[in-house]
């Protein structure tokens, strides 16, 4: 990163904080997966493996977006280097995704609150994977505090670390790897030869993010609520309580941090599927707790951008 982008991840960020994802606005996550549904066919053609299809699938489109991004700021390097900053700033900032999160989970506690479980159950099927239709209270709330808690790692964490080190062109290849997971990463009879490097890349490239969350989650834990070393110590005892090798450790953070009981078993695709419990000593989440996990969340996106920030200084400072 050279001189100029010592302000590239703050304003990234501060757009983010104030604007979300407006609907309205074209996003390249939209254009990732279009790209993904598009070429999905004729990637499952080239052999009779679909492991190696699908690897293939999946490699191609991330080395894709990280090359056609930097030829994209290169170009405008070439028109102008302001237009390059402001392309990079946007494309940071299409990739964190802090105030869409808040709105989502807020959606659902609103809902809780106001509108009944029928609606309540339809807008944390947005955000979470398992089926929502038998959800009762405490299986909405649960839902929802584990999404935020995931999506801390996915949404923030993550690309605002791969934006540090490699800008804009690293952030979208990370963007590619989640949404290629989110769409094909699955163990079922479609997905699960075809997926399967979809979905270890997602592991991979959130593997040291998942773990960095933990003291900032705690940090902001204390500062809440002074429950910071409830949240450190249920993220490194019970993080590996998880079938996902990444999302136990934000998930027990927050668990410890609010004290609620979260995970366990849910139905998938009509199917019970049973899963540890983190946070195994407190009770299970109740609707206050969605706005809770809200704030513990925006508060770790904060520190976790300072610190970001700051490492960035270093790094264009030693170059």
């Amino acid at each position: 990163m050279d001189g100029l982008q010592w302000h590239i991840i703050p304003l990234a960020f501060l757009l983010d904080w104030l604007l979300g994802d407006p609907p309205f606005l074209p996003h390249p996550v939209r254009w990732m997966g279009k790209a993904i549904s598009n070429l999905e066919s004729p990637f499952r053609k080239i052999s009779r493996s679909l492991l190696l299809n699908g690897a293939v699938f999946s490699v191609f489109l991330v080395v894709a977006i990280f090359v056609l991004t930097a030829l994209m700021l290169e170009a405008a390097q070439a028109v102008h280097p302001m237009l390059r900053t402001v392309l990079e700033i946007l494309l940071i900032y299409y990739a964190i995704s802090i105030r869409s999160l808040e709105s989502s989970a807020m959606a659902v506690s609103d809902a809780l609150n106001k509108e009944g479980l029928s609606s309540a159950r339809e807008k944390v099927s947005h955000i979470v994977g398992r089926d929502t239709e038998s959800l009762d209270n405490t299986g909405i709330a649960g839902g929802a505090v584990e999404s935020v808690a995931e999506n801390l790692v996915d949404g923030v964490i993550s690309p605002l670390l791969y934006a540090c080190i490699g800008g804009a062109p690293l952030a979208m290849a990370f963007k590619m790897i989640n949404t290629l997971d989110s769409m094909i990463g699955y163990k079922n009879e479609k997905y699960e030869q075809f997926g399967k490097v979809a979905a270890r890349l997602d592991d991979l490239a959130n593997y040291l993010p998942a773990r960095l969350s933990i003291p900032v989650i705690s940090i902001a834990a204390q500062l809440l609520s002074g429950k910071g070393m409830s949240a450190f110590k249920t993220a490194v005892s019970e993080g590996t309580n998880h079938t996902s090798p990444n999302a136990g450790y934000p998930e027990a953070a927050f668990a410890g941090a609010l004290e609620v009981k979260l995970n366990g078993p849910n139905i998938y695709g009509g199917k019970l599927v049973e899963k540890p419990f983190v946070g195994i000593r407190f009770n299970r989440p109740e609707v206050f707790h969605i706005k809770k996990a809200c704030d513990l969340m925006m508060l770790s996106a904060f520190l976790w951008f300072i610190l970001v920030w700051l490492v960035n200084i270093l790094l264009i400072a030693s170059t």
